[in-house]
């Protein structure tokens, strides 16, 4: 049992359905309720086939093609940088155009809300980690996307209810969540550079 909630609070760590907050509030900026909705369930469901597939066959695939997990979190959270870039110096979302708006919320659902923010390469280094299937049966694999579908349904607990806050703090309100927060989702990403760095090289932590 103590195995079962130690691996629920790990998947909770590397999902982090709290700090994908800052993100949707960034990606949904000046979108309608039910556009938010959408995307927020878009992303969702693409986050739990991508992570699915990792549990599949991403060990697989990275062992086929002879690449490191750890440059695999490396360049990840590069990505998770660009994207935080974007989010302080790009234009406000909110000048967008409502009809522009709708008819890119399905890659803005999955960039960068399902990857790399709900399904990050933490996320998918997890999964890949607690279903080796030289490690773990076919049962305890099950179980391992049974607690990640449980984290992923929070998730979109909290997407759905973050939608209300758009509508309290506006347009404008959204612009500077988005900037504050993309400060911060920089400052995790680098975490996550430095830590691949030290994994890669053996350093002390």
């Amino acid at each position: 049992m103590s195995q079962y909630f130690t691996d629920l609070i790990t998947l909770w760590v590397v999902i982090d359905p709290i700090g994908t907050l800052p993100v949707f509030l960034a990606v949904t900026a000046g979108m309608s309720a039910v556009a938010a909705r959408r995307t927020a369930l878009r992303a969702t469901v693409a986050a739990f086939f991508v992570l699915l597939f990792f549990i599949v066959a991403g060990q697989a695939l990275l062992q086929a093609m002879d690449i490191d997990l750890d440059a695999f979190q490396i360049a990840g959270s590069v990505v998770l940088f660009l994207f935080a870039l974007t989010m302080i110096f790009g234009e406000p979302k909110v000048a967008v155009e409502e009809k522009d708006i709708e008819t890119s919320d399905v890659d803005r659902s999955i960039y960068p809300l399902a990857i790399p923010s709900i399904a990050s390469p933490g996320a998918m280094l997890a999964v890949v980690s607690l279903t080796d299937n030289t490690k773990f049966s076919i049962s305890q694999q099950a179980e391992t996307v049974a607690q990640m579908a449980l984290v992923l349904l929070v998730t979109l607990v909290l997407m759905l209810l973050a939608s209300r806050i758009i509508k309290v703090i506006g347009d404008a309100g959204a612009s500077v969540i988005s900037r504050v927060m993309g400060l911060i989702l920089a400052s995790l990403a680098v975490n996550g550079i430095v830590l691949g760095i030290k994994q890669a090289f053996n350093l002390a932590p």
